[in-house]
């Protein structure tokens, strides 16, 4: 059973990997990275919906707690998709994905500013390694010549801190509901949000494109098929365990980006991806334990 939860996580890690290679396609296509955002919750909003309708009464609850933090959750995930791919734009599949796991660490600061948790050595070395690891990730090192432009940096780390805002939402949601009602909440938020904000005309452009079939894929993989099964892989297994088998999707989006898309990487920002990855892993593990 724990191995099959295993499976189920790391086949979700890998599908957000992919995301990333497919927005790339899209948006060297000339597609916004709006639109791609708008599409990508769109499809998994209705995914969502046919899991909400598939048990109806089990699901259905009227809480206005429930409505605010599945909305503030929504406005996280609108803002993580919508950074990532940004981030790509300016930078690379690599780069952005590794810099969103910076997630954990803008938790923690926020812990530690609202005096939620207490700061000790192990939480502020981990702090200053993945500072390190960003730095040596975009060249940051070299001020004239920074390997990743300021934008695909400020682009990257807010798609950690949208990501952080989004599992701060879900969390406290997931305290009242259950995960149907609030992805369907969530991702309604992000629809009507992301809709206000795009390009009308773009977006009705995309029904009639030959890249919709692109859309569609953009919108299973990276939203709808991706988080349903990472949800029911998450209750088959250990919360740390689904931490560090999460870190699958940097790996797989970068793999993607230079095998399929031409990207490269210098072996100071391997290193520095590295770095980031296994602080933030060994941080989940420790937070969850």
């Amino acid at each position: 059973m724990k191995f099959i939860g295993i499976g189920l996580v790391v086949l979700a890690a890998v599908f957000w990997g992919i995301t990333g290679g497919i927005a790339d396609i899209l948006m060297s296509k000339g597609w916004d990275p709006l639109v791609i955002s708008f599409y990508r919750g769109a499809v998994g909003l209705i995914c969502f919906i046919i899991w909400f309708l598939l048990s109806l009464k089990e699901n259905w609850i009227v809480s206005a707690r429930l409505y605010v933090f599945s909305i503030l959750a929504g406005i996280g995930v609108a803002g993580n998709f919508t950074f990532y791919f940004l981030a790509i734009e300016a930078s690379s599949i690599a780069v952005a994905a590794t810099l969103m796991y910076t997630a954990p660490v803008f938790v923690l600061l926020v812990s530690f500013l609202l005096k939620i948790e207490r700061s000790n050595w192990f939480k502020w070395i981990c702090i200053i390694g993945v500072l390190i690891g960003i730095v040596l990730l975009t060249g940051a090192y070299n001020v004239e010549n920074l390997s990743t432009g300021f934008v695909g940096i400020v682009a990257g780390l807010a798609a950690g801190l949208s990501y952080a805002l989004f599992i701060f939402g879900f969390k406290k949601a997931a305290a009242i509901g259950k995960p149907q009602m609030i992805l369907t909440s969530a991702f309604f938020a992000f629809s009507v949000i992301l809709f206000f904000l795009t390009d009308r005309k773009e977006l009705t452009d995309v029904l009639s494109s030959s890249d919709l079939g692109w859309f569609i894929l953009l919108g299973l993989v990276g939203a709808g098929v991706s988080f349903i099964i990472y949800l029911i892989g998450v209750r088959r297994t250990t919360p740390s365990t689904a931490s560090m088998v999460a870190m699958v999707e940097p790996i797989t989006a970068s793999l993607f980006g230079v095998l399929l898309l031409g990207d490269s990487l210098t072996l100071i920002q391997v290193v520095g991806m590295a770095l980031i990855l296994f602080t933030i892993t060994a941080l989940s593990v420790k937070q969850t334990d």
